[in-house]
């Protein structure tokens, strides 16, 4: 834990200039490298015969080095990542009364995939240490109806994927087998689970791009990984209308400049990784022996990649309190907070109304107590200590 020295040495700094966002709007770091690569791109495209090409290279590279990054067989590039996770929900063929379960303590994307390919949404309830889907509440929501489990890996940490594997061979569809497992890594690639990077299990995992996301393809694009030919197959041919697998689809595709760039994210994700890894164990060791707060859990088989670094308040700052804690860190000392993620049929009517009478207690208890204090591969060792004394500050005048 820090002592008051270290507290006042480092509140006595200015505010970081400009001050970091819950939610960096740049997740990783963008070098020369990934200018030059841009311009190469470009320029290649000048050429009339080439143009910037359909699927043209270096997309193909980039979906083989991110596959063999991941330990999958295929990758398929898209657009965005939301695409990705309608496209895979899209090749279930879902039925009127098909389920899938899906955690709600998380952004809507994956929920709305399940209601826009026609299936019926499950909510799945938390465990409340790593926030993943729980294994032990989704087996006591398995029936014939269930279709897919859909579980995040939440902030930047792994999903149990194999015990959910094993939960859907363990209550198999009556027509279709084996429920699979779809992941939404969104916020988690370059993450670990049981000594290899998280897209390798499972049906598929849906990656994001996104300009928050460990890695960025220019803001936007996205992949999906597996190991089904079928699927690698419909994804590639629904991306851009879907012509070859005779089924709907529409215009998806990632462009030559964003893969070409994303092969130099990918050659640095490991790096940005590491330091998002290293700043958070020094936050654990600094805010260590602070009551009011619990840190982020990693299981012993997991590699966790900090998308967010993302605590719990105790039982009785739960809610308002919590919220004055927030406040103050963002309005008094500049570092930046958010609550990732309140279940979303809280906030979204759709969803709600999409699945009336679902309530998840764990999760609804877990929404009054997170607070995700902002983390950065980019972030100083200077900086890190400001936020973690910046916290520390906060607690002690609301106590």
């Amino acid at each position: 834990m820090l002592n008051d020295e270290r507290i006042w040495d480092a509140l006595r700094r200015p505010k970081p200039s400009p001050a970091w966002k819950g939610e960096p709007q740049l997740g990783s770091i963008y070098g020369e490298e990934e200018v030059e690569a841009a311009v190469a791109a470009i320029r290649d495209s000048m050429d009339v015969s080439k143009g910037f090409g359909f699927s043209a290279p270096p997309i193909p590279d980039f979906e083989e080095a991110f596959a063999d990054y991941c330990g999958a067989k295929y990758a398929v590039a898209v657009n965005s990542a939301g695409p990705g996770l309608d496209m895979v929900m899209r090749f279930l063929k879902l039925q009127p009364g098909d389920e899938v379960i899906v955690p709600a303590v998380n952004f809507p994307a994956a929920a709305l995939a399940v209601c826009g390919a026609g299936g019926q949404v499950v909510w799945g309830d938390i465990d409340p240490r790593t926030f993943e889907l729980d294994p032990v509440d989704v087996e006591a929501r398995m029936t014939p109806r269930t279709r897919a489990i859909f579980p995040v890996h939440m902030n930047g940490l792994s999903a149990p994927i194999d015990e959910l594997i094993a939960v859907g061979e363990r209550y198999p569809h009556p027509e279709h087998g084996p429920v699979p497992v779809i992941g939404d890594a969104a916020r988690a690639a370059g993450g670990g689970y049981k000594g290899q990077k998280i897209g390798g299990r499972g049906l598929a995992t849906v990656f994001s791009f996104h300009t928050m996301k460990n890695m960025t393809t220019l803001g936007e694009g996205g992949m999906v990984t597996t190991d089904d030919p079928e699927l690698e197959a419909y994804c590639r041919s629904v991306r851009m209308y879907g012509g070859g697998v005779g089924a709907w689809g529409t215009s998806n595709v990632m462009t030559k400049v964003q893969a070409a760039v994303g092969l130099v994210q990918l050659g640095k994700l490991d790096s940005f990784i590491s330091a998002r890894r290293r700043l958070a164990q020094a936050r654990d060791e600094m805010l260590e022996g602070i009551p009011e707060i619990t840190t982020p859990y990693e299981p012993h088989d997991c590699e966790h990649s900090y998308y967010l670094y993302t605590c719990l308040v105790r039982e009785s700052w739960a809610g308002e309190k919590r919220n004055q804690l927030l406040k103050a860190m963002t309005d008094e000392f500049g570092v930046g907070c958010v609550i990732a993620n309140a279940p979303v049929y809280m906030s979204r009517k759709d969803l709600r109304e999409h699945t009336a009478g679902q309530r998840l207690p764990v999760s609804e208890d877990i929404a009054q107590k997170l607070l995700c204090v902002s983390i950065h591969p980019g972030m100083s060792d200077a900086d890190n200590e400001y936020a973690c004394a910046s916290l520390i500050e906060c607690i002690r005048r609301l106590r």
